[in-house]
């Protein structure tokens, strides 16, 4: 067996397309849009290259099939107990001795650069996509999420590899009952005169972007590994998401003016995306126009929850819940949600998930595999 690494437009075709030969009979995989894997590999697109460094092979037995892939990198800002690299992207036959072969291939890369472990498989770039191997809930993925075969899950465990957390997913169905205290909180709320919900506009998108910033960075930057983003940031990513906004089923909350609280969901894109088996040239944006236009998309995907300190436990998450439901159970088809996952590190917004009402949906690990055997595993921090 021998490792390649990619670099040749050949290389690059082969490494986007493998995971569509290895899964070709598995009825939930959706190709992710090669795009927004060439993104991560590009020094041009991904910020992670000014403070990091990234590369990918694939991998041929001794009869010149490929056999799997990986990426391999470092991020300095990454900062761990201990130096700790990077794997991603990685596929593999249903095989023990190949998947070790890849697996020490990484290992030998990462210990020369001076890495005492590796996580994986995770993401060269925000954890919000390609993050995790998933272990339980083997149905369709949503937008930028892995999807692998349930037998990745013994790939990694047998080579040594421990859960460093694991990643939850909730959801539930649209018109199921609403918990009677978010109705109880919405009735005390609505009596305030102050207090008011309004959905997300695409005309004041300069302006929701503001509000966005607000909120989430009292809510949520001083939590755990949270940071602060811009209103620029915030415009981009919105600007973005601009094609696919749904006005019905994004919520915010204000006193008087004052951003208090806000709910994002959009579409799962990839309702519409695997139609188009991972490509997105002129023909496949028509095709996708299309798509978006006849295919009724009926699940819709939670992106951020955030509730600013000084209104948290308060009842504010039930009145703009209650706000929200009714008002897209009226105007939208969906029918299922799914909020995007959730370390198990962190508590407070497991508790504000199991407060919808959801139920885990699917389950996601991110790994940890230190080189030394002797030294103790931990897992991450609860928050």
């Amino acid at each position: 067996m021998k490792a390649v690494q990619v670099v040749s437009d050949h290389h690059i075709k082969l490494f986007l397309n493998f995971p569509s030969l290895l899964f070709a009979n598995d009825k939930n995989y959706i190709r992710p849009l090669d795009q927004d894997i060439e993104t991560v590999f590009d020094p041009k697109k991904n910020k992670f290259f000014r403070s990091g460094e990234c590369e990918r092979f694939i991998f041929l037995n001794d009869k010149h099939e490929m056999v799997g892939k990986i990426a391999v990198f470092i991020n300095k800002k990454y900062r761990q107990a201990q130096p700790t690299g990077g794997i991603g992207f990685f596929d593999c036959i249903n095989d023990q001795t190949t998947a070790n072969f890849i697996f020490d291939f990484a290992k030998k890369r990462l210990q020369e650069k001076g890495m005492e472990a590796m996580d994986g498989p995770i993401n060269f770039g925000e954890r919000d996509k390609f993050w995790g191997l998933l272990i339980e809930g083997f149905s369709e993925p949503l937008y930028a999420m892995n999807y692998n075969a349930p037998y990745y899950k013994e790939l990694f465990e047998n080579y040594g590899f421990k859960i460093y957390f694991n990643q939850l997913c909730f959801g539930r169905k649209v018109y199921d009952g609403v918990n009677e205290n978010f109705l109880r909180m919405h009735e005390r709320i609505s009596k305030n005169p102050a207090i008011s919900a309004r959905r997300m506009k695409i005309k004041d998108l300069e302006k929701y972007a503001a509000d966005f910033t607000e909120v989430y960075n009292k809510a949520w930057a001083n939590h755990g590994e949270g940071k602060e983003i811009s209103k620029a940031h915030t415009l981009k990513l919105f600007s973005t998401l601009k094609p696919v906004i749904n006005e019905h089923i994004s919520w915010f909350v204000y006193e008087n003016e004052k951003p208090i609280a806000m709910w994002m969901n959009i579409p799962d894109l990839n309702q519409w995306f695997k139609y188009l088996d991972g490509k997105f040239g002129l023909w496949q944006k028509l095709k996708f126009l299309l798509v978006k236009k006849f295919k009724t998309n009926k699940k819709m995907v939670g992106l951020v929850f955030g509730i600013v300190p000084e209104w948290q436990r308060k009842g504010i998450d039930g009145y703009m819940i209650w706000e929200g439901t009714k008002h897209f159970r009226k105007t939208t088809d969906f029918e299922d949600y799914e909020m995007q996952w959730i370390g198990d590190f962190n508590p407070k917004m497991i508790r504000i998930a199991e407060n919808l009402e959801t139920e885990v949906t699917r389950k996601l690990a991110t790994y940890r595999y230190i080189f030394d055997r002797n030294k103790a595993f931990e897992r991450h921090k609860m928050l």
